[in-house]
């Protein structure tokens, strides 16, 4: 049973007779009416009421910023956190707010000045109990909230990156083209507050594609309009100057007109010792790593850019940790961002499994199944789902853990499994490899002898079972003469 489980399956929505397709959502909802002016939000039980009807016709979307005025309580119950009682409004973006987590797809329904209020279920306040440990996990919660002003959040490069913050919008439905010559005003700060540049105060000309500045400028003009006004975000990088011990320089990156140099930890696109190091810092962090030739360029010759590497080179690199975006964590995700998130890194271990590189395979198939984990939020269709990825990523990180000699954690896995899915052959024989390996033969024989209860003809299973009645008289033997060994010594 050495192969590894390659299905992924994604779900289909499947529209039923009572929904309806949700323009300002952009997604499915229920038509259903519970009782006047309250409506069912979504299909995990959000409700909302209409306290009093906001301006105009325009909604904020998800990851957008919103103030807000809220009060949260039990339903029936106390009150347990209030924006009021401290004295000012919350700040939040959708979707990421733990408070407001719950009622993020209410939240995106709302028009400015309108209060509504929200009746949360327990599946979806996940969150909410850490932050306020005295609110019982199986409560309903309400939440009347007054939507005083949103602006719209804009992610330029879809990594975090530049973070472009609408703070007055345009009419101008025309964006600038790369020859374009446009004309900025800007002012430029660090995190604590400090002014670091600012244009003139007629601003300053340039052409769209030469950019101006740094490379957040020229991106970020290509998705403005004329008369807009925006808070831009930005997130550096990365760069280092790679040196050999004789202090030449083979490699630079983040120090030239490109910018900082980007790029994912734990997916081979540096050298094994840098990517270590780095996964180790924080942000502004200055460092030299010194990295021997085993976790560097190995035992052969590398071409450099200007230089060659000589083998068993021990390399000395320079390094500043200047930013990083971090995953987005699964709290952070809808059902179906799980469920995608999980296919995802199921197939990235599927390739690395194949390539021989089980370290890197098990941690995918690990990251896989801890996001599907907690399915409270979760469909009848998505749970199935859900319990798929967890049962096939366990056992797949389990035969990772064998080939690695990592019994142990094998048999872990393999029991992570078998919770779920009791009859799962493949994990009894993989936890009976782990015992055998770990000479635990009592139980390596209990799980091979279920395997068989299961599928008697198991080819594998009963060759496994043979090993291990033949460690276990080999092990008999060998107590028997050492026994009588200390016999005939006690004779003497």
């Amino acid at each position: 049973m050495e192969d590894i489980d390659e299905a992924i399956v994604l779900p289909k929505h499947q529209l039923g007779n009572n929904e309806f397709w949700h323009p300002s959502l952009s997604k499915f909802c229920l038509k259903e009416k519970l009782v006047e002016d309250e409506t069912l939000i979504n299909k995990f039980g959000l409700k909302k009421k209409i306290v009093q009807v906001g301006q105009g016709w325009e909604v904020p979307e998800l990851g957008d910023e919103i103030t807000v005025n809220y009060t949260g309580s039990v339903v029936n119950g106390a009150r347990f956190a209030s924006s009021t009682e401290k004295g000012e409004p919350l700040v939040a973006i959708i979707g990421k707010d733990p408070i407001l987590k719950g009622c993020q797809d209410g939240l995106i329904t709302m028009r400015k000045g309108e209060i509504s209020i929200f009746i949360v279920p327990p599946t979806l306040t996940q969150g909410t109990h850490s932050l306020f440990p005295g609110v019982p996990l199986d409560a309903t919660l309400e939440f009347h909230v007054e939507l005083i002003s949103w602006f719209k959040v804009v992610d330029i490069c879809k990594d975090g990156g530049i973070i472009k913050k609408i703070l007055l919008k345009s009419e101008e439905l025309e964006l600038p083209q790369k020859k374009d010559e446009v004309t900025v005003k800007y002012e430029v700060k660090l995190e604590d507050g400090s002014l670091v540049a600012k244009s003139p105060d007629n601003g300053v000309e340039f052409i769209v594609n030469d950019g101006h500045l740094c490379p957040a400028f020229e991106k970020t003009v290509y998705t403005m309009r004329k008369g807009e006004q925006a808070s831009l975000r930005v997130q550096p990088k990365f760069r280092y100057i790679g040196k050999l011990s004789d202090g030449t320089i083979f490699d630079t990156k983040g120090y030239d007109s490109t910018g900082p140099f980007e790029f994912k930890v734990d997916e081979e696109q540096v050298i094994e010792g840098l990517d270590r190091a780095v996964a180790t810092m924080k942000r502004r962090e200055a460092a030299i790593v010194i990295i021997s030739h085993e976790y560097g360029f190995g035992d052969s010759k590398t071409e450099a850019k200007s230089t060659v590497i000589p083998a068993r080179s021990t390399l000395y690199y320079e390094v500043e940790m200047l930013g990083f975006t971090k995953v987005k964590e699964s709290w952070d995700m809808e059902a179906d961002e799980k469920l995608e998130y999980a296919a995802k890194r199921k197939e990235e271990g599927n390739s690395y499994f194949k390539a021989g590189k089980y370290s890197r395979a098990g941690l995918r198939y690990d990251m896989a199944a801890k996001y599907v984990e907690f399915d409270s939020t979760f469909s009848a269709e998505q749970k199935k789902l859900g319990k798929f990825f967890t049962v096939t990523c366990n056992l797949n990180h389990a035969l990772c853990q064998l080939k690695l000699k990592e019994f142990t954690e094998a048999a872990k896995l393999c029991t992570k499994v078998l919770k779920l899915d009791p009859c799962n052959v493949k994990a009894l024989y993989r936890r009976a490899h782990s015992y055998l390996e770990l000479i635990d033969l009592d139980q390596a024989e209990l799980d091979l002898k279920k395997a068989l209860a299961i599928d008697s003809n198991n080819g594998e299973v009963l060759q496994l079972l043979q090993r291990v009645k033949n460690t276990q008289s080999y092990y008999d033997k060998k107590e028997k003469t050492l026994f009588s060994d200390m016999v005939s010594k006690l004779k003497i």
